[in-house]
């Protein structure tokens, strides 16, 4: 259900807008567009001169460069150990929350779980409004990393966002009401939305995801007003016997080989999205193949343009300018989709407007952003599929062992799909001259699935996720986790060298914020919100948050005072695939909310509940036979860890199977052949599973239950 309350947030708004206009013009820096008094005004001519407005978080990464650096620094190195909690504001729905709030003018705009969007007073945290666009929830067997949303855009007195299903929906940001809405994906395939929309001269642009389904990617353009549509690109090519939607893929098509268009190919945008608004071009980060197998995708030929790519399109009319392509004929889900930032540096003497991205393989890109020039590429986290990239080339020189779909050998490597940096903002800082990355370490073995054949209503990949799971034995177990790591890295583009790092006991902790204050913030996945030096990486201040924080935090101001935010909630793909490694972190409770945070703050979170004592689990009778079960594994692997996680152990919200009630055992098949629990998000399987393979996972799960009964986790 919707609220609507008007506050008087959104009068101070009024005047806070007459007020920037008034500080713009009387400044001796070219002055500000006129800022008319209405709430989330945000305009082209507003961002490009951000930095004259400070204390709003007008865009995603607050400037079109996606910097994610602010230059407040009334909160700074010297006092931030004054820094208190001024308020938080309880999101609702157990879900990751991954959305980095957007500030205008003494409001503020975040998303939480089921794609809901929320209007709150930035000063006090006093709600304004929500909206509840109603996404289905049996939709969310289509999402393959929980039911997250990256957050909302502002443009021109409207909020755009996204919703899980694939539509886009605006919403009047005085009211709360919803202007209009268009479906940007066709409902016969399982696309999904989690990325934050932009908006550029007028045209918001969104991706989607689903390529570990079975989806073709494409990014679209629609008129803020009206909602109608103005490009689309598609980000690999169709049916060759049928016109290509964009001239470019007269060329692409020839990197491809086989029938990929049958399953689609991926090449999901799903995420990072930048702008220059001087050379008139937005960059899109596009992700994985479909399936990521490319012997299945492309008869194991090809680079796969545009799949694990940079590609810089026309603002204007969509048309594509330069690609750059991190990882070519792409087989491990190592997406280009991370976040991309923009600078301007000197290498060799001489000036350069680049593009930056950490993407999953695990090598730090720096680009020409005019041309696509290759510029340098290295290691910044463990990876071993592949030595080192060739500076003439700019492609990488893989191991040969990596293809395991050549070889038919299983390759124990690291990235796992997970990345060696995934979704989470990195931050620069022109004062340090360092980006921020939240890396980790995780490795897999991958493995060549020859029985694989294409399921339209499940996962597409072409590889044994059975190989995947952890072992059984828990001293390997045990030294598997060990090389499960996490670590804010603070890298130089420009030497491509770290220099320093701060190490976290685990992985999935939190995207990056930098100031002028010196500081770097980071939520983390102990529960813990932590201010670091951005020189050095002190640690010097943090607040307990009662749940994993992994969203990216911003800072603004209202009435002259510096506040600095974080929507914290634990989940995401990790928190769901990850199993007893994902559990091991203190903050694996999620408890979605918005913090935020000023000097000499007082506010104070409730008390956290009293753990819940840990139901006695019993034996239940054993049903099949080794071999069964070991099917079990296999069937529960490809299709129930992506949310119930790595041996039916869960590290999120979504419940662990080994611990369900006699009433969930007794309704085993009509909740997972029938759908019995689809408004939940539990649809029913008995179109992908049949009664065997129903039957096997049952028995893997109560060897999974009597393993727990037995002290075995």
């Amino acid at each position: 259900m919707n609220t609507h309350r008007l506050s008087p947030s959104i009068t101070r708004a009024f005047a806070i807008g007459l007020t920037s206009f008034l500080v713009a013009c009387s400044s001796s820096k070219p002055p500000v567009a006129e800022v008319p008094a209405v709430p989330a005004n945000v305009t082209k001519a507003r961002v490009i001169a951000a930095d004259q407005e400070p204390g709003n978080w007008m865009a995603h990464g607050r400037t079109y460069s996606e910097q994610r650096y602010s230059p407040l620094s009334k909160i700074n190195a010297e006092n931030v150990k004054n820094l208190g909690m001024a308020w938080h504001y309880d999101l609702g729905d157990t879900r990751g929350i991954e959305a980095t709030p957007i500030v205008v003018d003494g409001v503020m705009y975040v998303t939480g779980g089921w794609s809901k969007v929320f209007a709150l007073d930035a000063k006090t945290g006093e709600e304004i409004w929500t909206y509840d666009p109603k996404m289905d929830k049996a939709w969310f067997v289509n999402m393959c990393c929980d039911a997250v949303n990256r957050g909302a855009t502002a443009w021109e007195g409207k909020i755009y966002s996204g919703v899980g299903d694939g539509r886009l929906i605006a919403i009047d940001a005085a009211t709360g009401e919803l202007v209009w809405e268009v479906q940007t994906t066709p409902k016969d395939r399982p696309y999904s939305i989690t990325g934050a929309p932009r908006v550029v001269d007028g045209k918001v642009i969104i991706g989607n995801g689903g390529s570990e389904l079975g989806v073709r990617g494409f990014v679209t353009a629609y008129d803020a007003n009206t909602g109608e549509q103005v490009w689309r690109f598609y980000t690999v090519p169709g049916n060759p016997n049928e016109p290509f939607e964009n001239a470019i893929h007269e060329q692409t098509v020839k990197t491809w080989s086989g029938e990929w268009w049958t399953v689609g190919g991926g090449g999901t945008a799903w995420d990072s999205i930048a702008h220059d608004p001087e050379l008139n071009l937005v960059y899109i980060g596009v992700g994985n193949g479909a399936p990521w197998n490319r012997m299945y995708r492309s008869n194991g030929t090809g680079d796969n343009l545009f799949l694990s790519s940079i590609v810089a399109l026309n603002a204007e009319t969509g048309e594509y300018v330069w690609h750059y392509q991190t990882t070519p004929g792409e087989s491990w889900d190592y997406t280009a989709t991370q976040h991309m930032i923009l600078a301007d540096m000197e290498f060799d003497g001489r000036m350069r407007k680049v593009i930056m991205q950490a993407p999953k393989n695990g090598f730090f890109y720096v680009i020409d952003r005019e041309t696509g020039e290759f510029i340098s590429a290295e290691k910044y986290t463990m990876a071993t599929w592949a030595t080192h990239v060739d500076p003439e080339s700019g492609r990488p020189v893989e191991a040969p062992e990596a293809r395991y779909e050549e070889t038919g050998v299983p390759n124990f490597q690291f990235p796992h799909p997970l990345g060696g940096h995934n979704w989470h903002p990195m931050s620069y800082s022109p004062d340090t001259g360092l980006v921020y990355i939240p890396a980790q370490e995780i490795p897999i073995v991958y493995g060549h699935d020859s029985d694989y054949e294409y399921n339209s209503k499940g996962w597409n990949v072409g590889v044994r996720f059975e190989l995947a799971a952890s072992p059984d034995d828990p001293a390997v177990r045990a030294q598997l986790g060990a090389m499960v790591k996490g670590y804010i890295t603070a890298w130089d583009p420009v030497t491509q060298t770290e220099k320093w790092r701060v190490q976290h006991p685990n992985m999935w902790n939190g995207g990056l914020l930098s100031t002028a204050g010196n500081l770097v913030f980071q939520g983390n996945a102990e529960g813990e919100f932590v201010a670091y030096t951005a020189d050095s990486g002190e640690r010097l201040w943090s607040s307990y948050a009662q749940t994993g924080v992994v969203a990216g935090p911003v800072t603004y101001t209202v009435d002259g005072e510096q506040y600095v935010a974080v929507a914290a909630g634990w989940g995401g793909s990790f928190a769901m695939v990850g199993g007893e490694l994902a559990k091991r972190s203190k903050g694996s409770t999620a408890r979605p909310r918005v913090l935020v945070y000023k000097l000499g703050g007082t506010h104070e979170l409730p008390p956290e509940p009293t753990p819940e004592q840990m139901a006695v689990v019993t034996p239940i009778e054993q049903i099949g036979d080794e071999a069964m079960i070991t099917e079990g594994l296999k069937q529960y692997m490809a299709n129930c860890h992506m949310c119930h996680g790595d041996r039916a152990v869960s590290g999120s919200s979504v419940p662990d199977l080994r611990m369900m009630s006699e009433a969930s055992w007794e309704l085993f098949y009509p909740i997972v052949q029938g759908g019995l629990r689809h408004q939940q998000g539990m649809v029913g399987f008995g179109d992908r599973l049949n009664k065997d393979q129903i039957d096997s996972i049952y028995a893997y799960l109560v060897k999974r239950r009597n393993d727990l009964a037995a002290g075995i986790d």
